[in-house]
């Protein structure tokens, strides 16, 4: 059974009308940028320093993955958590856990995207300022 801990975030936003809005690979860790509904001038940047895997997945692919075991800790309109017990956290190598001992599973939901990051860091969630695209 999927096991989740709600992860402190900046403020609440409707996370079923956010999506990920860019993926950007730094050094060894990751950044990611996430909408935050009715203002497109911020997003929420989820960046980690060290992540050892890294997965996007489609909500609906994720809301398929666990039927048969029940997941507890999910909170309504949430966007941030700590996973334990996950079917993804299960799928690791054996090896993987081994030398990393201190990884963990997160995940950030919205309505579309599902970021899952293995990582021994824990986030580091911030409201930053959007760059409008040139079209």
């Amino acid at each position: 059974m999927s096991r989740y801990h709600a992860l402190t975030q900046p403020f609440a936003f409707k996370t079923s009308l956010s999506d990920l809005i860019a993926l950007s690979w730094e050094d060894q860790g990751i950044s990611a940028d996430f909408a935050i509904p009715e203002d497109a001038l911020r997003a929420l940047t989820v960046r980690f320093n060290r992540t050892h895997v890294v997965r996007i997945l489609d909500e609906m692919a994720l809301s398929t993955e666990d039927v048969d075991t029940p997941s507890v800790g999910l909170i309504a309109e949430h966007f941030a958590y700590l996973v334990d017990d996950s079917l993804f956290w299960k799928s690791q190598s054996e090896a993987l856990k081994l030398v990393h001992t201190n990884a963990r599973h997160y995940r950030f939901v919205t309505g579309w995207t599902c970021l899952d990051v293995i990582s021994g860091e824990e986030p580091v969630i911030t409201v930053t300022t959007r760059i409008p695209s040139r079209t």
